[in-house]
């Protein structure tokens, strides 16, 4: 298997192959690009514009771990597809095509990066929910909750900042579906633009 994908790549269509790298790797960068502010923008505030004593009423941490890693792999995805605009035109290029093996594994690394951007959105989204459910079910039901009256704790209080960070982490879970959705259509039109090997007569 090695010794097939190590010799050279000749695509049955090489220009069309060529031409949805790049189309698909400008959709997906831009895509990105344009979702990202909101998270960013988001981050900037929560860094910037809110006071020391007041970190505890942010309400989802968008400072922990996950969060920060969350947005680390989405600018790495956006920048992994403005690469594969770059592969489309190498392919299109008979001097400069590279193998299928190092296409692939291109690939492989977009489908990995975005699916790690999942698992971390998905596990805020949880924790988040989590804990606007353990709130609103301590309190008294009202019509309309604001806080949660225990003892006046932030911790323990709803606020907007809840809805912008779910709306953020909605924003880049949509962006990284988006991604694995693209990277896993190239990937398919890259094993299946392969030559067929011909059949061996005995």
């Amino acid at each position: 298997m090695d010794a097939i994908l190590s010799k050279p790549w000749l695509p049955v269509e090489p220009e069309r192959l060529s031409k949805q790298f790049s189309r698909l790797g400008w959709l997906g960068f831009w895509i990105q690009f344009a979702l990202l502010a909101v998270p960013l923008l988001l981050l900037a505030y929560v860094l910037l514009m809110r006071s020391p004593d007041s970190a505890q009423r942010i309400g989802i941490d968008l400072s922990n771990y996950l969060s920060y890693g969350s947005l680390l792999i989405m600018v790495f995805t956006t920048f992994w597809f403005f690469r594969y605009t770059r592969i489309g035109k190498h392919i299109a290029d008979p001097a400069r095509r590279p193998d299928r093996a190092s296409v692939e594994q291109t690939l492989w690394v977009g489908l990995w990066a975005s699916g790690a951007g999942i698992a971390f959105s998905m596990l805020l989204l949880f924790s988040a929910a989590g804990r606007m459910l353990f709130i609103l079910l301590a309190t008294p039901q009202t019509g309309l909750m604001i806080s949660s009256g225990l003892g006046g704790d932030p911790a323990q209080s709803i606020s907007a900042m809840d809805a912008i960070s779910l709306t953020s982490l909605l924003v880049i879970l949509s962006a990284e579906l988006i991604v694995l959705g693209l990277s896993v259509w190239l990937l398919f039109l890259t094993t299946r633009s392969a030559p067929v090997a011909p059949a061996t007569t005995v």
